[in-house]
């Protein structure tokens, strides 16, 4: 018998059939995966499992008991525990006091804060995890603050762990931490719920898949191994797709964007370099390599100890975004969710935020025109919502992503685009409708800028790599040359010359 049921799920929002009647089970001891496009219905089935949202209709057994929850921590008390793709942590606070969140140890109301910091110390280190427990989580990267977020779930007896893209801020020695960690829990007997897009990973970790689309049930596998790769795919997606990169030669223009002795905090030394218009520069690199340092350097957002950043041979104001933004530069965040989205604001107003100032008169907002806006881009860059009024924090990671990119081709005059992390936490049709917009915008002459720490990706859409390791630049690789173990061996820390593989 199955441990763990989902029996006829269906979840409605206003306008949005979220779930329709999903039904599937795990075994107790496995890694079962769930795969789907972003909107296919994935997060909402683990929030009603959770607790967090209550199903319409249908239910979850555990060891044969039916499951009625009023809220999170009911789900908690029968052993289940949800770590979700966006944190859930409390940054003012240790990573000691996040762990224990909810109930402290302690006699009569008074928290016992030997116990608190000490017990988590112990566990981290039982678990590999190399994290002070006495930091706050504000100060740690976030790649730190999902090891912290990954902890939660050893830190309790749970029967049943949902992880929804436990890697996406991961570098390559925290995931396999991560997976060490996996093979422990279901060894104990654990059901893992592995929630990802990767599918290295799911045929590595996972014993059976459930696929959705469109809020159905398109796929389950009893045994991963019966399946193939492509497979997969095209049931996530109704389609095949047997190029996802999608890359292709384009002609090159004149430099467009020339850095020149570029640094600040956490680059070691200078970064120079340029890129030409329709280029493709990939920068990749290992987590703390200093890359998204740099993107914030270039951009303004963060200060410059030196350097000059010019845009067809006019010099860009430093530490300024909006000079920035006025030379034609803007910027895709790393963080979609903290810096780039405005939450509780439709996909219209954040389409249009930052050029409704070209068209308000006065301070004077111009409603038909912002919706206009919204539409061409929504229609444009193929978002996919019933209304351009819906909230951006109802929407699926890619077209999150869809919204910022609209935000900035609304602008006038872009000429140079830096994107971190284009895809994190998006299924594979939506990268290659992302990678789509890319090629597109280049085609057109735009200098693109891609930072990401999938080299897969990276190899896979760049004209060019520049390589970055401990806040420097280690090589620069054209695509003739592109060798996935040479990238990697100059992205080691312990590779202490910077050269040109």
């Amino acid at each position: 018998m199955s441990f763990l049921s989902f029996r006829n799920i269906s979840k409605s929002y206003p306008g949005v059939l979220a779930l329709s009647n999903i039904s599937f089970d795990a075994e107790k001891g496995s890694v079962h995966g769930l795969m789907g496009e972003n909107g296919a219905g994935k997060s909402t089935l683990i929030r009603i499992l959770s607790g967090d949202q209550a199903a319409d209709t249908g239910s979850i057994v555990i060891d044969g008991a039916e499951q009625h929850y009023s809220s999170v921590r009911d789900a908690f008390h029968a052993g289940v525990i949800v770590i979700h793709q966006e944190l859930q942590l409390v940054a003012e606070l240790t990573v000691a006091e996040n762990l224990w969140l909810g109930r402290f140890p302690g006699k009569a109301g008074v928290i016992d804060g030997r116990t608190l910091v000490e017990t988590v110390r112990a566990k981290l280190k039982e678990i590999g995890i190399d994290v002070d427990s006495a930091a706050k989580v504000s100060s740690l990267s976030i790649g730190a603050r999902q090891m912290v977020e990954i902890a939660k779930a050893v830190m309790v007896d749970a029967r049943v762990i949902a992880l929804d893209e436990p890697t996406s801020s991961l570098s390559s020695r925290e995931s396999e931490i991560l997976f060490s960690l996996i093979d422990r829990l279901k060894a104990k007997g654990t059901i893992i719920l592995y929630v990802s897009h990767r599918l290295d990973e799911i045929f590595r970790l996972c014993d059976s898949l459930t696929i959705l689309r469109d809020g159905r049930l398109a796929a389950h596998h009893p045994k991963i191994a019966d399946t193939t790769r492509d497979q997969v795919i095209a049931q996530m997606v109704g389609r095949e797709i047997s190029n996802i990169w999608g890359w292709r030669q384009r002609p090159l223009g004149p430099v467009r964007l020339e850095v020149k002795d570029l640094s600040g905090p956490k680059l070691r030394n200078p970064v120079s370099f340029s890129v030409r218009k329709g280029e493709i520069l990939g920068f990749f690199g290992l987590i703390g390599a200093g890359r998204s340092e740099m993107a914030r350097l270039l951009y303004g957002a963060d200060h410059r100890h030196q350097g000059n950043v010019a845009i067809d041979g006019t010099a860009v104001s430093p530490n300024n975004p909006k000079a920035a933004i006025s030379a034609g530069m803007v910027l895709c965040p790393e963080d979609r969710k903290f810096d780039g989205i405005i939450q509780g604001r439709s996909i219209e107003e954040n389409i249009a935020i930052s050029s409704r100032r070209h068209f308000s008169p006065f301070g004077i907002l111009n409603p038909k025109r912002e919706a206009s806006v919204a539409d061409q881009f929504i229609a444009r860059l193929r978002v996919r919502t019933p209304s351009r009024k819906q909230d951006i924090v109802n929407l699926s990671g890619g077209n999150q992503q869809k919204v910022i990119l609209g935000r900035w081709l609304s602008e006038q005059g872009i000429k140079v685009l830096v994107i971190d992390e284009p895809t994190r936490g998006i299924d594979v049709g939506a990268k290659s409708e992302i990678y789509e917009i890319l090629y597109e915008l280049a085609a057109g002459g735009m200098a693109i800028l891609v930072i990401s720490s999938e080299l897969p990706e990276i190899m896979g859409i760049s004209d060019r790599i520049m390589v970055m390791c401990q806040g420097r630049v280690a090589a620069n690789v054209d695509r003739a040359d592109f060798d996935e173990r040479a990238i990697l061996t100059a992205a080691l820390p312990d590779k202490n010359a910077a050269g040109t593989i």
